[in-house]
């Protein structure tokens, strides 16, 4: 019987504004969907994004959304769908407030990755990504156009990866 490090793979999120949708007059972005599809989607992919989130699956993790936006996950789903990307998870606005913030007093950050189980985040947010160390996961911070963004990506995942799997050996 396998293990349970054996079938529990590592997860990589991704915040969605300013990291997967970007705007077009400062990052290269993926060819434009077509007609009516464009006037349902609005939003523009930061070039590369269905390559590297399927890379990171044929790698063996699960990609997941975690955004604080409301979009819902229906209209996530259906917009990535069209690039031909399967997220493995999505957090959106509304699923944090009843799973994370649950009514809470104290104001807890937009994003706690780690409360989904996720290794490695990444956000254009500074103030996101320095919770890190206080709440438990790794960050990427990705704001600016960068070319080689999705090779840094793999490689900051596979790094968390060797710190995930020494953690999760018996």
């Amino acid at each position: 019987m396998p293990g349970k490090s054996e079938t529990e793979k590592m997860r990589v999120s991704f915040d969605l504004d300013e990291v997967l949708f970007v705007n077009p007059e400062t990052h290269k972005t993926e060819k434009e969907l077509s007609f009516p599809l464009r006037n349902i989607y609005k939003e523009r992919l930061r070039l590369g994004t269905p390559d590297l989130i399927n890379s990171l699956q044929k790698l063996g993790y699960e990609v997941w959304v975690y955004t604080s936006s409301f979009r819902s996950e229906r209209y996530i789903k259906g917009l990535f769908r069209h690039y031909g990307v399967r997220f493995d998870g999505i957090v959106n606005g509304t699923r944090h407030l009843k799973e994370v913030q649950q009514g809470r007093s104290q104001i807890l950050p937009q994003k706690v990755p780690n409360r989904y189980r996720i290794s490695l985040h990444v956000d254009d947010e500074a103030v996101i990504c320095s919770y890190g160390r206080e709440f438990g996961f790794e960050a990427y911070q990705l704001d600016a156009q960068d070319d080689e963004w999705k090779e840094k990506i793999i490689a900051k995942a596979k790094e968390v990866k060797k710190k995930w799997d020494k953690k999760h050996q018996h």
